[in-house]
C-alpha cells in the first residue's frame, strides 16, 4: 500500500475515534460517487489527493500528501441546515489540526484548508450541502 493511501486510512482512523456533535461513519474512497438518495445521511468521505516532493537535502526530501475530506448531506433547510454543517466542518478541522496520526506517525500536520466552504452550484442544482477539507501531512524522507 502506498503512502498517501495509509495516510488518507489514518485519517479515517482518528476520525472513526473523536467524539462529534453529529454521528456519521467517515469512509475512504478512491473515487467518490453517490447517488442523491444516499446523501440523506451525512456522507463524510477521505480522498487522496496529492503529493508533492521537494528537496530538503541532498539526500533527503519532504513529501507534501493532500487529503481531501468531503462533507456532504441533503438539506431541506438552506438556512439553517447549512450553517450547523458549517460548524461540523470546522468541528472536524480543529479536531485534526496538529493531531498526530496513529496510523502514520511519519506524517506531520501542515495545513489546512476549506475550499470550497460549500458548493452554491450543489446546494441550488441538487439542495446538497458539500464542503471539502484539504489537509496536507508532511513526511520527510
Amino acid at each position: 500500500m502506498g503512502m498517501i493511501i495509509e495516510i488518507a486510512d489514518a485519517v479515517v482512523a482518528e476520525l472513526a475515534s473523536g467524539e462529534f456533535s453529529t454521528v456519521f461513519t467517515p469512509q475512504r474512497l478512491l473515487a467518490p460517487v453517490f447517488d442523491l438518495a444516499e446523501m440523506s445521511d451525512l456522507q463524510v468521505t477521505v480522498v487522496p489527493k496529492s503529493i508533492d516532493i521537494s528537496a530538503s537535502s541532498r539526500v533527503s526530501s519532504n513529501y507534501d500528501v493532500e487529503i481531501d475530506i468531503g462533507v456532504q448531506k441533503k438539506v431541506a433547510d438552506i438556512e439553517t441546515e447549512v450553517a450547523e454543517l458549517c460548524g461540523f466542518v470546522e468541528e472536524l478541522a480543529a479536531f485534526l489540526r496538529r493531531r498526530p496520526l496513529q496510523g502514520a506517525q511519519y506524517a506531520a500536520w501542515k495545513s489546512t484548508e476549506n475550499k470550497p466552504i460549500y458548493s452554491v452550484e450543489h446546494l441550488h442544482d441538487k439542495r446538497t450541502f458539500t464542503s471539502i477539507l484539504t489537509l496536507t501531512y508532511r513526511v520527510m524522507a
